[in-house]
């Protein structure tokens, strides 16, 4: 049941609150607290652990698998140039992941308690919470369950001696999309690509929500037609 008029108590536990929302959910996540401190998710120490993750766990953790996976198909025999292609086709494949997850899942409209609830926990504190600097970058047990479906996709698209590198390869993109995500939020960048790359996705945030859903890249919006207006073409 949906309570009518509910409001959000922000020193209490978030996750559980959301779904009570109802339809003003999808105003109510859309109005970021600017913030690097998040707030907190659940009652339980041991589940609110669980959410929080420093940025450069995500190098150290999956950096020396993506080279351990790159170099099963290296020991197939093939060229360095045959491998790097590998890799960048998993880097590609990965940018593709990354747009339509994030324009057809993390922006799916909810109503409904569950709907509200598993949307907050999978994108929607990152709207309400964007410079919450622990819940940046992806918990290291979810990707590690993502990689079962991930390895599967790679089968299907490659051989059983390049399947390796071109998981590798996707397993790396996402490695260079969560820090490029952090770099984003908390670098201050000083040459123009990142400094443009910056203000693209902070627009996103801040300005037209339903645009610019490329974090590493506009690649994809221009492709599908999702590239946020000029600020002049708005006035």
């Amino acid at each position: 049941m949906v309570s009518q008029g509910f409001q959000v108590d922000l020193n209490k536990p978030l996750v559980f609150q959301v779904g009570h929302l109802g339809e003003s959910y999808e105003e109510w996540v859309h109005q970021p607290i600017v913030s690097k401190e998040g707030p907190r998710f659940f009652q339980s120490d041991f589940w609110e652990l669980l959410t929080r993750t420093v940025w450069w766990a995500v190098p150290t953790i999956w950096l020396p698998i993506v080279f351990w996976c790159i170099s099963m198909s290296v020991r197939m025999g093939y060229t360095v140039n045959e491998i790097l292609l590998m890799v960048a086709y998993g880097i590609f494949g990965f940018t593709l992941i990354e747009y339509t997850s994030h324009r057809f899942l993390f922006h799916i409209k909810t109503k409904t308690y569950w709907g509200n609830t598993t949307h907050y926990l999978l994108h929607g504190y990152h709207h309400k919470h964007p410079m919450d600097n622990l819940r940046l970058v992806l918990p290291p047990t979810l990707v590690a369950i993502l990689c079962f479906p991930f390895w599967n996709l790679a089968k299907t698209f490659a051989t059983p001696s390049t399947t390796p590198a071109v998981f590798g390869g996707g397993l790396l993109g996402y490695v260079m999309y969560d820090v490029t995500h952090y770099y984003l939020h908390h670098g201050q960048p000083t040459n123009d690509m990142p400094k443009n790359l910056k203000r693209y996705h902070l627009n996103h945030h801040f300005r037209i929500q339903d645009k610019g859903f490329g974090v590493t890249s506009a690649l994809w919006d221009k492709v599908f037609g999702t590239l946020p207006p000029s600020k002049s073409s708005t006035r």
